[in-house]
């Protein structure tokens, strides 16, 4: 599994590995019942503190995405397909707010940023 931190980013670590797992599990890379690492192991891969792992699998938990079983291991949650899609536009959500946001603070009017989604969703600028 590719987690990747880097310890000069302003997210904590626990929060970066909180974020790569979930969007493995929203992207579907990870899906239902697959195991992933112990909490042991991935701290022994990553080099870092046992505490910071657990963290961000805690958060997974509470957010449904994983489920850890005593002396089975952590495994993706069965998840259904509409949580999953409602996950992914909440990310999507966050990321036009902020889109929309810097567009009126440089003067980009509504009907531009809206005809560049369109360019953008029909993959004519990618």
């Amino acid at each position: 599994m590719d987690i990747i931190i880097t310890m000069r980013s302003d997210k904590p670590i626990y929060e970066q590995i909180e974020s790569q797992l979930k969007e493995m599990i929203v992207s579907q890379k990870l899906k239902a019942g697959d195991p992933i690492p112990s909490m042991r192991a991935l701290a022994k891969d990553l080099h870092i503190s046992l505490i910071t792992v657990k963290k961000a699998y805690e958060n997974l938990s509470r957010d449904g995405l994983i489920e850890t079983i005593v002396g089975k291991g952590s495994f993706v949650a069965s998840l259904n397909t509409e949580q999953l899609k409602e996950e992914k536009q909440r990310e999507i959500e966050a990321l036009l707010s902020k889109a929309c946001q810097e567009a009126k603070a440089t003067g980009i009017r509504k009907d531009t940023l809206k005809e560049l989604i369109d360019i953008l969703y029909e993959g004519e600028l990618l």
